[in-house]
This record gives structure tokens, C-alpha cells and sequence, in this order.
């Protein structure tokens, strides 16, 4: 495969989404035309023949790349897989129920390209096309979060971001993880910015988030990650005497060796 290493590597967690799936893989086949990219879709256990949906369209797009979990391993599993295949600079994560519009993630990724730029943009909802209740119960998890964590981030739900795939490398797993990124990136030394996107209804199916089953998983997580920003290890250290005056890939003088 003679193919160009991808700019952005998209990162698709389905679960059980087989309906909307040529839909998304085609539109996201047109919205990132001009720009060299990668699907990384990782089925996390579907039942619903998610996996057999996305190999066959992956005959016919040489930019899906399909992974799959032994078993059903939650959101953030899924996520972290999709993280250690991309191979691209960036990574966009969406949801792939269609909710999330590809030209936002495209938006995304052109607001951390150039110099100057903040290194990573998250989205937040507006309108949101869910129900008055769900939307309530949103904003009180939010809140929840924002006061346990001491980050102030207006959409953890929402799913489109934006980040080098080198500070991945740099932030904590766990089961959750998916909800804090912006919060680990930010405390990884990110420049996190929050950009408007829109949110679509849901074409076929329904949602897979029910609220009460979450609060208390949620609140536990937000309290690691309270414990992870409080306790984290902050410090830098650069190399010091003939040596570090050297860059990374800067031969030595002559006469120097290594040895």
C-alpha cells in the first residue's frame, strides 16, 4: 500500500449501529476529499451485524479501516483502540449514529492546523435535538463534572474532537476516559478551544445512553479525575552541559562521541 500517511484519522466506535453506517462512511468519503485521511471504525462488540456492515463497505472505500473487540468493552475501550491503530497527525472522534455532521469535524481539524493555532478543539451542541429531559439531565451531569474536576467544559457528551495523536500518548486511560478528554488534554499542556457544531437527529435506532444508569459511574470517574490532577506528576526537565546545547538529531562536534 503505497498510500500517503493520512493528515486526520477518524475514529468511529460502533456499537449496534449497522443501519447508519453506508450513510456515514460515504458522506465522510466526500466531506474529506481533499484532505488525505483514514475511517478507523472499531465494532465493539455489535450484535446486530455492525462488523459484517462495515467489512463490506470497506471493499469499496480504501480509507475504512475496520477493528474489532473481542466483546462489548464500553465507548472508551473502543476509542483507545481506534487511538493506538490511527496513524494519522490528527484524530477526529465521532459517534457513528449520524448525529455528528462531518463538516464539523472538518471544521475542527482546519481551526488546529497552522501556526498559532490552539492544538486541539472540542465541540459542543447547539441546537441540542434531544428531549427537554435528557437535555436537563445533560446539563446537571455537566455541571456535576465541571465542580468535581475544576474544568469547566460545556458539552462532555458531545463526541466530535480534534487532537494531535501525539498527546494521546500522553494522557491517562480508563474506563470513561471518553468524557474527560478535554479535561486530560488540557492537563496534559494542550491548548483546548470549544467550537459550536450541530447536532442532527438520530436517523435509525435508538440511543444507547440512559442517565441514571450512568451518574454514579460518572461521578466516581470525575472523582479520579479530581484525584489525577491533583496528584499528577508536573515537572520538566531539559538536558544540561556540552550535551544539551546539542538538538535532538544535531551531531556532536567533532572529536565527541557518545561512547
Amino acid at each position: 500500500m503505497n498510500q500517503p500517511r493520512p493528515v486526520v484519522s477518524i475514529v468511529l466506535p460502533v456499537f449496534n449501529e449497522r443501519p447508519s453506517l453506508a450513510s456515514l462512511i460515504e458522506e465522510l468519503g466526500t466531506v474529506f476529499a481533499g484532505t488525505p485521511h483514514e475511517i478507523v471504525a472499531v465494532d465493539d462488540g455489535s450484535t446486530d451485524g455492525s462488523l459484517e456492515e462495515l467489512l463490506r463497505l470497506s471493499n469499496g472505500s480504501p480509507a475504512l479501516r475496520v477493528f474489532s473487540l473481542e466483546r462489548n468493552r464500553g465507548q472508551s475501550a473502543a476509542f483507545a483502540a481506534g487511538f493506538d491503530a490511527a496513524r494519522g497527525e490528527f484524530i477526529l472522534t465521532m459517534d457513528a449514529d449520524g448525529q455528528n455532521a462531518p463538516e464539523d469535524g472538518l471544521r475542527l481539524l482546519q481551526a488546529v492546523r497552522g501556526p498559532g493555532s490552539p492544538t486541539v478543539a472540542v465541540g459542543y451542541r447547539v441546537p441540542r435535538v434531544d428531549g427537554w429531559w435528557k437535555r436537563v439531565q445533560s446539563r446537571v451531569a455537566n455541571a456535576a463534572r465541571d465542580v468535581i474536576t475544576g474544568d469547566r467544559v460545556r458539552d462532555t457528551g458531545c463526541s466530535l474532537k480534534v487532537m494531535p495523536r501525539a498527546a494521546l500518548r500522553r494522557i491517562a486511560r480508563f474506563d470513561g476516559m471518553h468524557r474527560f478528554l478535554a479535561t486530560l488534554l488540557r492537563l496534559a499542556g494542550e491548548d483546548v478551544v470549544e467550537m459550536a457544531v450541530s447536532h442532527r437527529p438520530r436517523r435509525h435506532g435508538r440511543s444507547k445512553y440512559r442517565m441514571w444508569g450512568r451518574v454514579g459511574v460518572g461521578l466516581r470517574d470525575a472523582l479520579g479525575v479530581r484525584w489525577y490532577r491533583q496528584r499528577r506528576l508536573d515537572y520538566q526537565a531539559r538536558e544540561v552541559g556540552p550535551r544539551g546545547r546539542q538538538k535532538p538529531d544535531e551531531p556532536l562536534p567533532p572529536g565527541e562521541s557518545l561512547g
